[in-house]
């Protein structure tokens, strides 16, 4: 065991330099808040969407400019299959006796993947109520997660990461845009709406990379968690899902076409959304017609939409990245005569519909802009209003936490 630790952590060799990583500061900023409280921070999101690399940024943060002694902190990716009979208690411990560690130091623990050891819940409760230590973990499933909540409520602090934004891509492909060359981001948002956020993706740009992600996640995260032996119809499933993307879904037609039963067509829908494939949006209104009005759904990254569709109807890679932007604030849609508003934030009292480039809005979406009165109203052309939209959004959500 000794050997393997020392292999996923090699800074606690004299001398180690860390290589150069793109940072994501958002992420990053968020986590680093964290260390010194008391709780579990959970990264959850996408398989390969970069929690992984925020782990060791947060370790390299740690050591390189908060003073830690590289020695205190423990990297282990819980789905190791040479370690897979070790607890979570017996790697710690054995982390201690590499050290000599008192019992009373204080221990940074990284566990990647943590939802792969058994009882893992029971292990973090354990870790996190009697021993000194801030552990951030990492999981690409939301529903593994969900499930052990009770055992760890109070005790956790869960943080999905989303795909790049179009600052970020620009950072990770490397282009800087001078004030004289302004016109030129029209050219690369359209190749990022189409690319989308994938890290590595947006790096190499290999269409397989793609492919494999998401055939990663269909056989390992959902085919093999669930006991699922028909892998055609959970890849035709996907692909339909990515046709609707951005649109309402009814799970009976959905069954119907893909001639399985409701509860199939149901529960397999459940699955792409715990492994962070497909978001969901609620209808907005009384709680009988969120619960049984269609979902609206969106990919989990435009990359992906646009390579299982071949879609590059920009407007409507366009709505899926505004959706992205703002999940955090948990919009809903409206839907009423036929006539759709794609989001709606009852709590900041705000009306947002996305119209890439200046897509005008119909007579009857205007219609219900001027109906609601008690609430702002947005139109998103470009990535500008979008981050207009965040500071409205967050500065009611500071001044509501304040009140």
């Amino acid at each position: 065991m000794k050997s393997i630790l020392y292999r996923y952590n090699p800074w606690w060799e004299r001398g180690y330099v860390f290589p150069e990583i793109i940072e994501r500061k958002a992420w990053t900023d968020i986590i680093n808040s964290q260390v010194n409280q008391p709780v579990i921070t959970f990264l959850t999101g996408l398989r390969r969407i970069g929690k992984t690399t925020l782990m060791k940024l947060t370790i390299k943060e740690l050591i390189e400019n908060r003073g830690l002694t590289s020695n205190c902190i423990l990297y282990f990716p819980a789905d190791d299959y040479l370690l897979s009979s070790n607890s979570l208690l017996e790697i710690v411990d054995e982390f201690r006796k590499i050290h000599q560690h008192k019992f009373t130091q204080k221990l940074y623990l990284f566990f990647d993947e943590i939802t792969y050891k058994e009882d893992y819940e029971i292990q973090l409760k354990n870790l996190i109520d009697n021993h000194n230590v801030k552990i951030i973990a990492s999981s690409s499933s939301a529903s593994l997660l969900a499930s052990k909540k009770p055992f760890l409520t109070g005790r956790q602090h869960i943080v999905e990461v989303l795909p790049l934004n179009y600052q970020e891509y620009l950072i990770f492909k490397n282009i800087s845009v001078l004030p004289t060359d302004e016109h030129l981001h029209g050219i690369y948002f359209h190749d990022f709406l189409t690319t989308g956020g994938i890290p590595e993706y947006v790096k190499t740009g290999k269409i397989e990379y793609i492919n494999n992600l998401v055939d990663d996640i269909i056989y390992k995260d959902i085919a093999a968690v669930h006991g699922i032996k028909n892998i055609q119809l959970l890849k035709d499933y996907f692909l339909l899902l990515m046709e609707r993307a951005g649109k309402q879904v009814s799970i009976n037609k959905t069954a119907s076409i893909l001639s399985v039963s409701v509860d199939t067509a149901r529960r397999y829908f459940e699955h792409f959304q715990s492994t962070f494939l497909i978001h969901t949006v609620l209808r907005f209104g009384t709680t009988n017609e969120k619960l049984l009005s269609p979902k609206k759904i969106f990919a989990a990254d435009t990359g992906i939409s646009n390579f299982f569709t071949g879609n590059r109807e920009y407007g409507a890679l366009f709505e899926n990245y505004v959706y992205l932007r703002i999940k955090l604030f948990l919009p809903n849609y409206l839907y009423t005569n036929q006539t759709e508003i794609d989001f709606v934030f009852k709590q900041h009292k705000v009306l947002a519909e996305a119209k890439y480039h200046k897509e005008g809005l119909s007579k009857k979406q205007q219609e219900l802009f001027d109906k609601e009165k008690k609430y702002s109203t947005y139109i998103i052309t470009c990535e500008n209003d979008i981050e207009q939209l965040l500071k409205l959004l967050k500065s009611n959500l500071d001044l509501s936490q304040k009140n």
